[in-house]
């Protein structure tokens, strides 16, 4: 005998089948209380959880990890397109034709007439002028736009120093080359080394922000993005820990019986062992 009372199956698969479970997840009648109760800001942090397990599938070459997360991704998507939906604000295929309309409108050369676009290089300066101009015809008449403005206040850290850097760079507040940033981390470290003399908290926090924003920007000047070299650098620590821990216990000790001599000689094998 049938059940009546169980809830009747998705009608579709794919992205609609993924829309009308949202809608069923969001439904006051029926639907799930943790997803009902959810909103635009509690589901923020998810979303970028979400985006850096994509990141970490994609170091690890794992494509089937990959799948999985980028379904995570798109997941986030479809839940904000649902509760703007409920507000009547938009909804996910608004979403899709807001994104179609802007890459339509920054890739003139694919889908326009505009030529000289032959390389990545210029592409990425053509998409560039092309944002800025967005963000020029998108401020008030009679009210400056300035180099900095747009730059998201909820980006990581790392991440908005680096954006931050850029833009300044672009009206030409920049070092010329790394050689004159170098010399800038030696200044910042040592006002860092003369901070922590004095003991002073306050004092600490600043110049070690001074020098983190340094390093940022001693990456910008070598090609290398500072988010992807810091994840890169977490994974070398975790892996040479983790061995490090393996030879204590190998030993039938624990890393904390251990002093730091003893652990800087395991450290080192490990070090030499990834080469």
């Amino acid at each position: 005998m049938t059940d009546d009372t169980s809830p009747s199956p998705l009608n579709a698969a794919g992205l609609d089948g993924l829309l009308e479970l949202m809608a069923r997840l969001r439904d006051p009648d029926g639907g799930c209380p943790w997803d009902l109760e959810q909103t635009f800001a509690t589901i923020a942090p998810h979303t970028i959880e979400e985006a850096y397990e994509v990141a970490d599938a994609i170091d690890h070459g794992d494509l089937g990890h990959l799948k999985d997360e980028l379904g995570d991704l798109l997941f986030q998507v479809v839940f904000y397109a649902q509760m703007a939906r409920e507000r009547n604000a938009f909804d996910f295929h608004d979403i899709a034709a807001a994104i179609t309309e802007k890459m339509l409108r920054r890739h003139p050369h694919v889908f326009g007439d505009q030529t000289g676009i032959d390389d990545a290089e210029s592409q990425t300066v053509n998409w560039e002028r092309l944002k800025e101009q967005e963000r020029k015809d998108n401020t008030a008449e009679g009210d400056r736009h300035g180099a900095l403005d747009g730059v998201s206040r909820g980006l990581p850290a790392l991440m908005r120093a680096y954006k931050l850097q850029k833009r300044a760079a672009r009206v030409g507040f920049d070092w010329p080359d790394a050689g004159g940033v170098f010399d800038k981390f030696r200044e910042e470290a040592a006002e860092l080394e003369a901070e922590i003399r004095t003991g002073d908290h306050a004092a600490l926090e600043h110049e070690l922000g001074d020098l983190l924003f340094t390093c940022v920007n001693l990456a910008r000047h070598l090609g290398v993005d500072p988010e992807t070299a810091l994840r890169h650098a977490n994974g070398r620590f975790e892996s040479r820990f983790q061995s490090v821990e393996r030879a204590v216990w190998e030993q039938n000790r624990e890393v904390g019986d251990m002093d730091m001599a003893e652990l800087d000689t395991l450290w080192n094998l490990a070090k030499s062992g990834e080469n």
